[in-house]
């Protein structure tokens, strides 16, 4: 007869629980040695990381710990390093050269424009796309059609103080509602939106006539955007004679724009952006290709 210990189980086979469930019994199988070493290990660390690092949250904080460790202030230090060494490539001069220099200068202008297409990125796609192509009331900024002027300096000055911001310095220039404020009639609308859609070659509205709509422009629209309709970058006055659109090229779409006015805003970015960014986008921006 095999020996049994004192619970009633063999000295010699394995344990159990003393469970049983349908002839099957449960097995009492203590775990290995290196393991539970392993998980008194992993308690003492525990134990030493909640004394020395942060780990206990409280009401207005957590403990800090004996080591001070500030996860936030190591990617601070890192961020400050990288300010350093973007200063050490050239940086500092970007903010003290004008954009003229800048793009006389093949080292300032690679960093000028590596800076530029991260910053575009970060804060100009979200309106004028990944592409900067624009969309429906958001500027294509690969064309060569500019509201306020494409060349790289009135692109600065336009990234700096915006589109009726609320920068002092911003550019300024409403268009009338001529149709809601009762300026012009429904068909005097329609007939100047038959007249500049047909300086495009683009079709009007349907019984329209292209000579009242002359009429109409000469009288109310050519203050802005000039006797041939070419624009006036000093008002934001578009181009009316070319293929581009702002708002769309659809006789009802241009109708829109003649009865309701338009008064798009861009936000100035001085003091929101660095000196150094600015001009980096100006000069990105008008390399794009469409730049004057």
């Amino acid at each position: 007869m095999a020996e049994t210990s004192a619970s009633g189980q063999p000295a010699d086979g394995p344990q159990t629980t003393g469970h049983a469930w349908d002839g099957i019994r449960e097995y009492n199988n203590p775990l290995p040695r290196w393991w539970l070493y392993t998980l008194y290990a992993t308690i003492v660390w525990s134990m030493g990381y909640w004394v020395l690092y942060p780990a206990w949250p409280m009401v207005s904080g957590y403990t800090a710990g004996l080591l001070g460790y500030s996860q936030r202030a190591t990617v601070l230090g890192e961020i400050e390093a990288v300010r350093r060494a973007r200063d050490a490539r050239g940086r500092t001069q970007l903010a003290s050269a004008t954009v003229a220099e800048i793009r006389a200068d093949p080292a300032l202008l690679r960093l000028a424009l590596a800076t530029g297409k991260a910053a575009f990125g970060d804060n100009c796609a979200a309106c004028h796309g990944t592409s900067a192509t624009g969309r429906i009331g958001y500027p294509n900024l690969q064309d060569d059609d500019w509201l306020w002027g494409g060349t790289p300096e009135e692109i600065e000055r336009t990234i700096r103080f915006g589109a009726r911001s609320a920068h002092g310095e911003t550019h300024l220039g409403d268009m009338p509602a001529f149709g809601r404020d009762g300026i012009l009639t429904r068909p005097e609308v329609e007939a100047a939106a038959t007249y500049v859609l047909s300086l495009s070659g683009k079709p009007g509205v349907a019984g329209a006539s292209v000579e009242k709509g002359a009429e109409v422009f000469a009288g109310n629209c050519a203050a802005c955007h000039g006797a041939e309709a070419k624009g006036n970058p000093e008002m934001g006055a578009p181009n009316l004679t070319d293929a581009i659109w702002l708002y769309g090229s659809a006789p009802e779409q241009v109708v829109a724009t003649i009865t309701g006015g338009r008064r798009g805003v861009m936000p100035a970015w001085e003091g929101r952006l660095d000196p150094a960014t600015i001009k980096s986008l100006a000069v990105y921006v008008h390399g794009l290709g469409g730049g004057r």
